[in-house]
């Protein structure tokens, strides 16, 4: 029997750089958890594969099911449960099972502290699935009370939580792949996508508002008119083209070439991924985190965001996030710079395209 599916929660989390860079391969085991012995062979896996498992387990296994990430170097999915019974499931799937100390319900609970008694600018939480604990990042703005209050905080939770702290400042990317531009400024063009038929493409919500005009370069020839936009809460919006014709697929790459992209996929911590954003250009990295809520301050929190280690710089919002030939996500903003390093957020692309109704184009 299976249980009912729990919807993912979305709770207001505080912009802060979680500098945990799951290194791909990662094997070491956290404190708190411990492999359960398998007694078959670990199924290796692809990236897009181990997702699809992740997302059947989260369907069979209901609250049982604590976390997945995806081991690079094994091409494994490993998975969380809260019993051996859970693993068992896991373990006939093909996945590779951890029973660990903090449940579903007590990492929720922790993430509802941290918004009830910690909703400090400057911050950020999510739930990290290889320590099995909520990640609470503190970025360089949070000082003296806020500090003190954020750190009491996250003491009261004992092990369900951890601090750190972050050298750079969470702020939206504001001024992709190619570079649009309106009044207001230049952001990235995320992926183009059909929606009713007619061309459209996606970008950040924070970049623009409705009816905004875009084009390819500055005072240039409208590209397009902004018909919807979301932000905060979420971080996307939809332009219409201007021009009929559909328009293709792909992912600028800066070299003189570009990716096809085929269709979208969820996000899998540790999954491998590459932005490509005009200002910055094409940079690699990991996915860190899921369901990231961000404080950029000014009260624009944005909620279930994917947390990376791919950096980016002003200019580069909106742009597409992909992993292969699938879209991930949408730029949204983070802290560093790809001088020194960084930490990036996305939208997650899947939850605009439902949105809207609009397909891959």
């Amino acid at each position: 029997m299976k249980h009912r599916r729990i919807p993912k929660r979305k709770l207001a989390i505080t912009g802060g750089s979680v500098l945990a860079v799951m290194a791909a391969g990662l094997t070491l085991q956290s404190a708190n958890a411990s492999d359960v012995t398998q007694r078959y062979p670990v199924k290796p896996l692809s990236v897009t594969a181990a997702g699809k498992l992740a997302s059947s387990l989260s369907d069979e296994l209901g609250p049982d099911l604590i976390g997945t990430y995806y081991d690079a170097a094994a091409g494994s999915l490993v998975v969380n449960v809260a019993d051996e019974a859970a693993a068992d499931s896991v373990r006939d799937a093909g996945g590779r099972a951890r029973v660990v100390q903090n449940t579903l319900a007590e990492l929720a609970g922790a993430r509802r502290t941290l918004t009830d008694k910690a909703a400090i600018p400057g911050t950020s939480w999510a739930v990290d699935p290889v320590t099995n604990k909520v990640v609470v990042t503190a970025d360089r703005t949070v000082t003296g009370a806020s500090w003190n209050r954020l750190s009491e905080v996250v003491e009261g939770l004992g092990h369900k939580a951890e601090l750190r702290k972050s050298a750079g400042e969470f702020k939206p990317f504001a001024a992709g792949g190619d570079a649009i531009h309106n009044d207001g400024g230049r952001c990235s063009l995320g992926f183009n996508v059909v929606k009713d038929g007619a061309p459209h493409f996606l970008t950040a919500g924070h970049c623009g508002a409705v009816g905004s005009r875009w084009s390819a370069s500055p005072g240039g020839p409208d590209l397009g008119r902004m018909v919807d936009s979301r932000f905060p809460g979420d971080d996307f919006a939809l332009v219409a083209y201007t021009a009929g014709g559909l328009q293709p697929s792909e992912v600028n790459l800066y070299d003189g070439g570009t990716q096809r992209i085929t269709g979208a996929a969820e996000a899998t911590v540790g999954m491998p991924v590459r932005r490509s954003g005009s200002t910055t250009r094409v940079h690699d990295g990991q996915v860190t985190g899921l369901d990231a809520t961000v404080n950029y301050g000014n009260g624009d929190i944005v909620n279930g965001l994917v947390e990376t280690s791919v950096c980016a710089e002003p200019g580069d919002s909106g742009g597409p996030l992909f992993s292969g030939d699938r879209a991930v996500g949408l730029t949204s903003g983070g802290s560093g710079d790809c001088a020194s390093g960084g930490q990036t957020f996305f939208q997650p692309v899947t939850e605009a395209l439902g949105a809207y109704g609009a397909t891959i184009g």
